[in-house]
C-alpha cells in the first residue's frame, strides 16, 4: 500500500467540515482556488505514523446534482482526482438531510467513511445512534466525532487508513437499492453501456443513473466517447457517435415509461426512493429517547432572532466588535509603535546622511511602520468576525436582515456576502455567486464595496484616535453603520433604475448554536491576516517607496524663506540668555531653542514636499477635495487608496514626515498641518465610500462586467463625494470641529 494518501472531505454546509479539517491540519494550510472556477479550494498536509497524507476540503454542498458550480467542483474531484477516500462529514443531529449527500457518494463506487460529527448535539436531542448497525447497512465504516472539542479524530483517520487498505485488498462499495421500477431502468442502460463498449470513466451504475436522471454533464462526456464494437441490432453503421445515441435513447425510454407510471419525472421518483432508504436507514439505527434538555438553540433565537430585540442585539455586537478592536488593540499598538520608533531613531543615529538613509527612514518605515501598528486591530477584527460565523450567529444576521434588504428588492442571503465585506471586498464580491438570480448578484455586488473593509480601519483609527480619543470606537461603529445604510440606500437607488423585476424568494438555514474551538478562530483569523501581512510587504512597501521618490524629488528647490538664516537668528538669541543661565533654567531654554528649531525645520519640510512631485498632483487635485474640507496631503493619500487602502496611511506617514518622530507622530503632524475634527470626519466619510481598491475592481469586471466595473468606479465616488461634502459644509454651518 502507498504511503502518500489524498482524502477529501465532503460534507453540507454547517455540518463541521471546516473544524474537522482545521483539527487535521492546523496550520499546515494552502487556500488557493479550483482549476477554471473562482470557488475556494483549501489543502491540508497530515503526516500519521508512516502515511503523509494530503487532505483536500471540497466545497461544502447539500448533493452532488450539477446545479452549482461548488457541487460540480466536489463530484468533479471525487469522478477525476480519484482520491483515495472520500470522508463524508455527517450532521448527527440532522441526519435525513445529511444522508441524501452520503448516499450519493456511494452511488459513486469509491472508498468512503461517514463521520458522524456533533455526537453531542444529537445526543443533546435525545438521539441514539447505532453506528455498528448503519456502518452494518451501508457496508463502509461509520464513525462518531465531536469536532468542536477535537474527539474521535485520531479514529477518524486510522479508521480511513484501514479502509483503503480494505479497497486495495479487493473490497467493493455497496449498491444502494432503490424500487424495482427504478432498478430496471438503471439494469437496462447498464447492459446497453456495456454492449457499446464505450470506455468511460467511473462506476457503471453510477453512470446509468446520471444517464437516466438526464445529468447534461454525464450525457455530453457520452457524446464525445468512441466505441469499438457496436450492437449492429440496434445501429446501422459503425459510427462512434452512434453508440452514445442509443444509450441516450434508451434512458429516454426509461423516463417516458417511469413517467407513465408515477406521473412524474425519473429525477424526483429516484429523489424519493432515496429519502425512503435514508427513512429505513434511520428507523434502524436511530432511537429516539425522552429529550435530556431544552433545545437551547431554540431558546436563543427566541432572543436573537426576535422581530424587535434582534435588530438592536445585532447593532450591539457589531458596536462591541469594533470598540474591542480599538481599545483592546490600542495596547499591542502602543508596543508596536515604540519598537518602529525605536528601530527609526537607531537607523537616524546610526546611518551617515544619504538618499539611502532618506529612503529607509522617510519611505520604508515611515510608509510600513505606520500601518504594522494597525495590525492588533485587524486581527481583533478578523478574530471576531470568525466567532460570528463559527457560533452559527452569522446565519442569524442575515436572516435579520431579511427585512431591512427587502427594501433594496434583495433577500437576507445577500447579506452575507456584505457582512464578508467587513473583511476583504474581493472574497465577498466572489460569495454572491451563491445568488440563484443573476440581477441579484450584480446588485449586491454593486452594494458591497460600501461595506468598509479591514483595509480602511487603519485609517479611521489614526483620524478618530486623534480627533475623537475616548469616542473613537463609537465613531468607527457610525462610520461600518453608514456604510450598511448607503449599501442599502443604493440598493434601493439601483434596484428602481437598473434592476426592476420580481423579488427572489428566501429560504435559509438557520444552524445550531455552537461552541466554537479556540483553534479553529485562531486558524481563520490568521488565514485573512495574512493577506494583511503579504500587502506590508507587496504593495505597501513599492507605494511607500514611490510616494517617498515622489515627495523628494527635485531636489534643487528655492524657498519663499532662508530657513538656515532663521535657524542661525534664533541660535544666536537663545546664546546670549543661554549664558550666565543657572541650571534650572538653561535647561528650560536648551528645551525651548530645540522646539523652536524644530517648528522651522518642519516649516521648510512642508514647504519642500509642497514643491516636490507629489506636492504638485496634490496642488491639481485640490479644488476636487477642498469643499469638502480635505487638504493637498490628505488628497493624495486618498488617491493612491485606489492601488490599496492600506497605503493611504503609510502615504501619510510619507507626506507628513513622520518617519524618524516619536510616537504619535501622525496624529501631531496632521494637527500641525490644520486638520480639524469635522475635516477628519468628512476624510474618513469618503474613505468609507470612494472607489474601492484596484483588486476589488477587477473581481468585479470578472464577476459582472466591464461596463458595471466602470459603473462602480463612478458611482462609489459621487456618493463618496455628495456625502462629504453634506458632512463637511452641514458642520461648518453648525461651527463644529
Amino acid at each position: 500500500m502507498k504511503k502518500n494518501l489524498t482524502i477529501a472531505l465532503a460534507g453540507n454546509p454547517n455540518c463541521g467540515k471546516t473544524t474537522i479539517f482545521n483539527n487535521l491540519t492546523g496550520a499546515r494550510q494552502k487556500v488557493g482556488n479550483w482549476p477554471g472556477v473562482t470557488v475556494e479550494k483549501k489543502e491540508g498536509r497530515l503526516k500519521y505514523k508512516e502515511y503523509d497524507l494530503n487532505i483536500v476540503d471540497l466545497p461544502g454542498t447539500y448533493s452532488l446534482t450539477p446545479f452549482s458550480i461548488e457541487e460540480i467542483t466536489a463530484r468533479d474531484f471525487i469522478l477525476n482526482e480519484n482520491p483515495d477516500i472520500v470522508i463524508n462529514i455527517i450532521d448527527a443531529s440532522s441526519l435525513e438531510r445529511s444522508l441524501f449527500l452520503a448516499i450519493q457518494i456511494m452511488e459513486l463506487g469509491r472508498p468512503a467513511l461517514f463521520v458522524l460529527n456533533m455526537a453531542d448535539v444529537a445526543q443533546a436531542k435525545g438521539m441514539k445512534i447505532d453506528e455498528k448497525k448503519l456502518s452494518q447497512l451501508l457496508g463502509l465504516p461509520v464513525v462518531f466525532t465531536i469536532g468542536n472539542k477535537n474527539k474521535g479524530i485520531d479514529t477518524l483517520i486510522k479508521t480511513a487508513i484501514e479502509e483503503i487498505r480494505q479497497f486495495n485488498n479487493g473490497k467493493k462499495s455497496r449498491d444502494i437499492k432503490y424500487s424495482k421500477e427504478i432498478e430496471k431502468c438503471i439494469a437496462k442502460i447498464e447492459t446497453t453501456i456495456l454492449e457499446s463498449e464505450i470506455n468511460f470513466d467511473g462506476a457503471l451504475r453510477w453512470n446509468a443513473i446520471k444517464i437516466l436522471e438526464d445529468d447534461k454533464i454525464v450525457q455530453n462526456r457520452f457524446k464525445n466517447l468512441s466505441s469499438p464494437a457496436l450492437d449492429l441490432n440496434r445501429v446501422e453503421d459503425h459510427v462512434p457517435e452512434q453508440a452514445s445515441k442509443v444509450i441516450l435513447e434508451t434512458a429516454k425510454e426509461c423516463r417516458k415509461r417511469v413517467y407513465d407510471l408515477f406521473d412524474d419525472d425519473f429525477d424526483i421518483v429516484l429523489t424519493e426512493d432515496r429519502y425512503g432508504v435514508i427513512a429505513g436507514l434511520i428507523k434502524e439505527s436511530v432511537a429516539l429517547l425522552a429529550i435530556k434538555r431544552v433545545d437551547i438553540s431554540r431558546n436563543i433565537d427566541l432572543v436573537l432572532t426576535n422581530r424587535f430585540l434582534g435588530i438592536p442585539v445585532f447593532i450591539f455586537f457589531i458596536w462591541a466588535m469594533f470598540q474591542l478592536s480599538f481599545s483592546l488593540g490600542a495596547y499591542p499598538m502602543e508596543w508596536i509603535e515604540i519598537s518602529v520608533s525605536a528601530v527609526s531613531s537607531m537607523l537616524d543615529k546610526t546611518l551617515p546622511a544619504s538618499m539611502l538613509k532618506d529612503l529607509l527612514l522617510d519611505g520604508v518605515i515611515a510608509g510600513i511602520g505606520s500601518v504594522v501598528i494597525f495590525l492588533p486591530n485587524i486581527l481583533i477584527l478578523f478574530f471576531c468576525i470568525a466567532l460570528f460565523e463559527d457560533t452559527g450567529y452569522m446565519a442569524r444576521a442575515a436572516f435579520l436582515m431579511d427585512r431591512v434588504m427587502h427594501t433594496s428588492g434583495l433577500h437576507g442571503k445577500s447579506f452575507i456576502p456584505m457582512l464578508m465585506g467587513f473583511g476583504c471586498s474581493v472574497p465577498a464580491i466572489m460569495a454572491t455567486r451563491t445568488l440563484e438570480s443573476r440581477r441579484d448578484r450584480i446588485l449586491t455586488i454593486l452594494m458591497t464595496p460600501f461595506m468598509s473593509c479591514s483595509a480602511k480601519l487603519p485609517v479611521y483609527i489614526v483620524l478618530a484616535g486623534s480627533f475623537f480619543a475616548q469616542q473613537a470606537g463609537t465613531i468607527i461603529f457610525i462610520l461600518y453603520f453608514t456604510g450598511i445604510v448607503i449599501a442599502i440606500l443604493s440598493g434601493r437607488l439601483l434596484r428602481a433604475v437598473f434592476f426592476k423585476g420580481e423579488e427572489a424568494p428566501f429560504i435559509m438555514e438557520l444552524p445550531p448554536y455552537r461552541m466554537p474551538m479556540l483553534k479553529s478562530l485562531l486558524i481563520h483569523m490568521w488565514d485573512r491576516s495574512k493577506m494583511f501581512l503579504k500587502k506590508m510587504g507587496g504593495v505597501i512597501l513599492v507605494g511607500s517607496i514611490i510616494i517617498w521618490a515622489l515627495s523628494s524629488f527635485p531636489r534643487s528647490n528655492s524657498y519663499s524663506v532662508d530657513y538656515d538664516k532663521k535657524i542661525d537668528k534664533i541660535k544666536s538669541e537663545f546664546s546670549q540668555e543661554i549664558t550666565g543661565a543657572d541650571a534650572t533654567k538653561l535647561e528650560d531654554l536648551t528645551r525651548q531653542l530645540s522646539l523652536a528649531i524644530k517648528n522651522i525645520d518642519n516649516k521648510r519640510e512642508i514647504e519642500r514636499v509642497a514643491k516636490s512631485y507629489i506636492g504638485q498632483i496634490g496642488k491639481a487635485l485640490e479644488p476636487f477635495f477642498a469643499p469638502i474640507g480635505i487638504g493637498w496631503q490628505a488628497s493624495v493619500a486618498i488617491v493612491t487608496g485606489f492601488v490599496a487602502k492600506e497605503v493611504v496611511v503609510s502615504t501619510m506617514g510619507v507626506l507628513y514626515g513622520v518617519g524618524n518622530d516619536e510616537g504619535k507622530a501622525l496624529e501631531k503632524a496632521l494637527k500641525q498641518s490644520g486638520m480639524t475634527a469635522i475635516s477628519a470626519l468628512s476624510m474618513m466619510v469618503f474613505v468609507l465610500l470612494y472607489v474601492p481598491c484596484f483588486a476589488t475592481v477587477v473581481t468585479i469586471y470578472r464577476e459582472a462586467s466591464a461596463k458595471w466595473a466602470g459603473f462602480n468606479l463612478i458611482y462609489t465616488t459621487m456618493v463618496a463625494w455628495g456625502m462629504s461634502f453634506l458632512v463637511y459644509q452641514t458642520g461648518k454651518l453648525l461651527g463644529v470641529g
